[in-house]
């Protein structure tokens, strides 16, 4: 008997282990998270595309500054979109007391101001995902009509300091040259 088991033994140890053939998916999915990143920050902001109608009249400038990528607020004057959404209604450009946290006195936008905290959790993911290729500096370009009042403009601007974006830029159209 022991004679059997020592020959069984020689015989296994001639045959080679059973090699398992499998697809190694780590280098897969590192290459789907850079894929990912990538279209995220492709999708995450556009530069300025609107187009002017009664409703909103751009105003013109001197300024050779180039736009520059960022979340795009539109204030028209029946509302305001924040990357082409609907976010909150105007009445002759100025905002409702009841979309306001505080009332009519208030200067905060309650929407707008969620809408904005959205988008800077957004972009705050995306910088802990590759903090070299797009840091967060809390930059929003203002595309405005030109007789948005003053008032609605100030809301605006506070509303988006309080969600953290704090570098505005306001888009312009180049003078024409006459």
């Amino acid at each position: 008997m022991g004679q059997v088991k020592a020959l069984i033994r020689r015989k296994l140890r001639r045959i080679p282990p059973h090699e398992e053939n499998f697809l190694n998916i780590y280098p897969m999915m590192d290459m789907m998270t850079i894929l990912l990143v990538f279209l995220i920050m492709q999708f995450a902001t556009e530069s300025a595309k609107f187009v002017q109608s009664e409703e909103l009249q751009i105003p013109y400038s001197a300024s050779l500054d180039p736009v520059q990528e960022a979340v795009t607020i539109q204030i028209s004057a029946t509302n305001i979109l924040v990357n082409g959404q609907h976010v909150v209604d105007l009445r002759n450009g100025q905002v409702d007391p009841a979309d306001k946290q505080g009332g009519s006195t208030s200067f905060l936008i309650s929407r707008l101001h969620t809408k904005m905290q959205e988008h800077r959790d957004r972009l705050k993911a995306i910088e802990r995902i590759d903090p070299r290729n797009r840091p967060f500096r809390g930059d929003v370009q203002i595309i405005a009509d030109y007789r948005t009042p003053f008032r609605t403009l100030s809301e605006v601007m506070y509303t988006l300091g309080q969600a953290e974006f704090n570098v505005m830029r306001f888009v312009v159209l180049k003078r024409p040259e006459s």
